[in-house]
């Protein structure tokens, strides 16, 4: 007899978090449907959305463990490979110190999975080098929120851009793109008579339906809001009241902005200083209002001050602690929130609980029955930089992709393939997994159950729908067996759910969020401390997390790479609506990938002449750090001269080989969003 079924789960692609049904006719996947009444989605699904099977059932899933052999890699059983990891692992512990392994989690598993991990690297290793993709994305907002508001997320929902928000300042992020149904929802909002203001250095899709544009250089976003601010307070435009009972350090705050004058911040930016003066009063005038930004804000040297002039333009208008209003990270991937509330990160144990804490070392020593590391661990970038010069020897790396996703991507291969002793555990055989020792095979998130936490702290269900392909097994059973052969204990987990039970034990702000009250109600929204707490739609309400919201004052600074003689356009990267990340997913959905199938370059006209493209449709690009030859061109006004868009999805012409590796010195995020490079006619 045919059996049937439509599962209920999460989308796997950005952190928009949209419900969606997987159709299932006899344990085989064959479509999707979108999720009614979904409380984000309400119906609907984006492109990618609609084709989140595609890629599941794909000829090149892997379906045993691989181990390198006599140079290649090879077919093995996975009591081989699992025995040969924990070997290996054990045996660079005793030799070099725990600090000599690295582990990279993963914005694309689950919570759980991202749990187990961190929680093998502190326990059965004894390291904090563990980082994942958020340092590549929104590290600038954890830092930057956090030492605003005391908190580093999305203070506001997503429903509330729909009914309550009268002023969008969207800047840089290209919403209706990258994060669709969010734009929808931004659409409908400014259908009901709600104001768009889009800043960004190349005129996206979202920019094209604004109330009001500002195309600016790229790197000069400080200066732009710091011209808004000016215009604020000099036209007596702030909320006083706001200031003076919720925040501190507005006096120096103010000083700095007198500085920025729209004359002056146009001879920075380019934006015309009557739209500076036009962008602060409606931004001002129009409460509710909130900041929505992506990682054109955060992927700079500058990423954290960036971050931080958000906070300052919302504290300064009284835009938070309110429906409607606040400062709006959004995030790249499915579940980069809950890999950082996870502990995916090097300084803080699940729930961002200091590693240097000696109260919070003593509660997970005593949780975990072992005496943890107390030192902050190693970034992703200072890990692979760290395997180059033979500090790092192991690395452990779990559903990231950094021969794509990381820059300066010629160093990062030197170093990877200098490393002692490479795992990368996956669902394909990625551009990072064809250099490891050993490949382990896992599942999709069609083969899997746990849990997603998307932009706006919700977290939601995965639920399993099909059985693994071939031999593919769960990360978090993965994780657990190889602990098991290094004699580990507390790692006898028999479902998900009982990872989750100890999350809910150790993390406060995931102290309420169970399996069965996700059942009950679809969703929650940490902070939800206990079982009879509602969940928290917005932060900040009536106080910050750190008490006073902090103005900082945040100068204007170049990028670390400007343009010269020699390589005389700005690079800047980003995505496009059809691709995700690094493509393992979307370049093997067929619908996906015959929209957009290739790398592409897009320049402006007078820099098209000034070259000498003479109708040529390719270019060479060149930058301080490699070469992309015959890269496809797009000859488009949507571009400022002077400045080159690229996206990064394509390993095969990989913007990455040639961005910059410099990095924000607090967040440690890498500078995507410019450098200079070289464009000639191919």
């Amino acid at each position: 007899m045919i059996k049937y079924e439509n599962v209920l789960t999460t989308c796997p692609y950005c952190g928009t978090g949209c419900g969606l049904h997987l159709q299932v006719l006899d344990q085989q996947l064959v479509g999707t449907l979108p999720a009614k009444n979904h409380v984000i989605s309400d119906g609907g699904l984006c492109i990618k959305g609609w084709n989140a099977h595609a890629f599941v059932n794909h000829p090149d899933r892997l379906k045993k463990p691989l181990i390198r052999k006599n140079g290649k890699l090879v077919e093995a059983e996975w009591e081989e490979a699992l025995a040969l990891v924990a070997e290996k692992l054990g045996k660079i512990k005793t030799k070099s110190g725990p600090d000599s392994t690295g582990f990279l989690s993963s914005a694309k598993c689950t919570n759980e999975e991202n749990y187990v991990l961190q929680k093998f690297a502190r326990v059965v290793i004894g390291t904090n080098n563990i980082d994942h993709c958020a340092r590549l994305c929104h590290a600038s907002s954890v830092t930057g929120l956090a030492g605003s508001f005391g908190s580093g997320a999305m203070t506001n929902s997503i429903p509330e851009f729909e009914t309550d928000t009268n002023c969008f300042l969207i800047i840089g992020s290209n919403t209706s793109e990258t994060h669709p149904l969010i734009g929808t929802r931004i659409l409908k909002g400014q259908k009901r008579g709600a104001k768009v203001i889009v800043a960004d250095p190349r005129q996206n899709q979202i920019g094209q339906w604004a109330d009001l544009y500002l195309e600016f250089r790229p790197g000069t976003d400080v200066a732009l809001m710091n011209g808004m601010m000016n215009i604020i307070i000099s036209e007596g435009l702030e909320d006083k009241q706001f200031i003076a009972e919720r925040t501190e350090g507005f006096e120096e705050f103010k000083a700095l902005m007198a500085e920025y004058t729209p004359e002056k911040v146009e001879g920075i930016t380019g934006v015309p200083a009557e739209k500076i003066r036009q962008a602060a009063r409606l931004f001002a005038m129009q409460k509710p209002s909130a900041v929505i930004y992506a990682m054109g804000i955060t992927q700079h040297t500058t990423g954290v001050d960036n971050v931080k002039s958000t906070a300052n333009l919302a504290m300064l208008t009284g835009n938070l602690g309110i429906p409607g209003g606040g400062v709006n990270p959004l995030r790249g991937q499915n579940n980069v929130q809950g890999a950082c509330d996870m502990g995916g990160l090097p300084n803080v144990y699940p729930g961002y609980q200091a590693v240097t804490n000696e109260e919070i070392q003593k509660k997970f020593g005593e949780a975990w029955s072992c005496a943890g590391p107390t030192q902050v661990g190693l970034t992703v970038t200072e890990m692979v930089h760290e395997a180059g010069e033979g500090k790092i020897r192991a690395l452990y790396i779990m559903g990231e992709n950094p021969m794509v996703s990381d820059p300066d991507i010629n160093h990062v291969r030197h170093c990877l393939e200098r490393t002692d002793f490479l795992v990368v555990q996956d669902i394909f055989l990625t551009e990072t997994a064809q250099l490891a020792h050993v490949v382990l095979p896992s599942v999709s998130f069609a083969e899997k159950d746990g849990t997603y936490t998307n932009t706006e702290r919700r977290v939601q269900r995965v639920r399993q729908a099909i059985p693994p392909v071939g031999e593919a097994r769960q990360d978090w059973e993965i994780i657990c067996q190889v602990a098991r052969k290094m004699s580990a204990a507390g790692f006898d987990f028999k479902h998900p759910r009982e990872i989750m039970e100890e999350i809910n034990r150790l993390t406060p702000s995931y102290g309420g969020i169970t399996y069965e009250r996700l059942e009950e109600l679809a969703s929650l929204q940490w902070p939800c401390p206990a079982t009879d707490h509602p969940g928290t739609p917005y932060l900040h309400k009536g106080k910050f997390s750190r008490g006073l919201g902090k103005f900082f004052a945040v100068p204007f600074k170049e990028a670390a790479e400007l343009p010269c003689e020699e390589f005389p356009l700005v690079l800047t990267t980003g995505r496009v609506m059809f691709q995700y990340h690094t493509g393992t997913m979307t370049r093997r959905s067929p619908k996906l990938e015959q929209e957009v199938p290739e790398a592409y370059v897009e320049i402006h006209p007078d820099d098209a002449v000034r070259i000498g493209l003479n109708g040529n449709k390719h270019v060479r690009l060149t930058s301080r750090r490699g070469v992309l030859e015959k890269v496809h061109v797009h000859v488009t006004d949507r571009i400022n001269p002077g400045v080159v868009f690229m996206p990064f999805h394509f390993a095969e012409a990989a913007a990455n080989i040639l961005t910059n590796a410099a990095v924000d010195p607090v967040a440690k995020i890498p500078e995507y969003k410019v450098c200079a490079v070289k464009v000639e006619a191919a």
